[in-house]
């Protein structure tokens, strides 16, 4: 009996799906007119414009952390801080634990204008790396284009050891303690590959003191100067030539 009875029940399942089979089939092309007559052109448009825009957030922002990274930082040195910043954002967002190391974020935020979420990242950075002088100098340069180089040089962070050179010059200098010939004439100590690392670094945070003071004529002459015979193939060197193109000194690459 139960045997008999699964059986018609397959049978009538069967006949129901052959029924509604036959329906959208005789009355498919029936149904294609209806679409066609009536407008249902923006409503396709607006999928295919969902599709586009989750395409181009995926090769905008891809998924991984350390893609997202790599993308931030071609953005960077592309000449394009604006879309660095975003792309660094995205970063955090999917990664919060790693934002005290980004460093380079706050880079691209100076350079993108958000002179505030530069400093709170300095700020942070200086937890995880107490004895970089650049991080200070960096937050300086946030603070002074924020408000004014005084209220940066009030509220400049403290800092461990630096044996580079001259980066205890240039620390000094943005306390207000020491002077640009200073700068220079530690820079230009030693030889070769040395000196000119030296006189690279010299040259840009000079030029980034000049312009945070509102100097610009003396800005571009230190970063022409660091991006050009004093230019290194290192993350601060390659710094100098992203600040010459972004301010319009040097033609933008593309």
């Amino acid at each position: 009996m139960a045997i008999t009875r699964m059986i018609d029940g397959i049978a009538v399942a069967w006949k129901t799906v052959a029924t509604w089979y036959g329906v959208f089939l005789r009355y498919g092309f029936f149904i294609g007119i209806v679409l066609c007559v009536c407008n249902t052109e923006p409503y396709l448009s607006l999928l295919q414009a969902d599709e586009t825009s989750d395409v181009a957030a995926q090769e905008e922002f891809p998924g991984t952390p350390d893609r997202i990274f790599e993308k931030a930082v071609s953005l960077f040195f592309d000449a394009k801080p604006d879309k660095a910043a975003d792309a660094f954002d995205q970063l955090v967002q999917v990664q919060p634990d790693c934002q005290p190391g980004l460093w380079q974020r706050g880079l691209a935020m100076y350079y993108a204008g958000r002179f505030e979420d530069g400093r709170k990242q300095f700020e942070l950075h200086r937890t995880v790396n107490p004895n970089d002088v650049e991080n200070p100098a960096w937050h300086y340069l946030c603070v002074a284009r924020e408000t004014s180089p005084d209220n940066a040089r009030r509220h400049m962070l403290d800092v461990g050891l630096d044996s580079r050179v001259p980066m205890k010059q240039i620390l000094e200098l943005y306390k207000g303690d020491g002077s640009e010939e200073t700068v220079l004439e530690h820079a230009a100590r030693g030889t070769g590959q040395q000196q000119r690392n030296q006189l690279c670094y010299a040259h840009l945070y000079l030029g980034l003191y000049a312009e945070a003071n509102g100097d610009m004529q003396k800005a571009k002459d230190h970063i022409l100067q660091a991006a050009g015979p004093y230019s290194m193939d290192h993350y601060m060197g390659r710094v100098a030539s992203v600040h010459a193109r972004v301010r319009g000194w040097l033609p933008l690459v593309e």
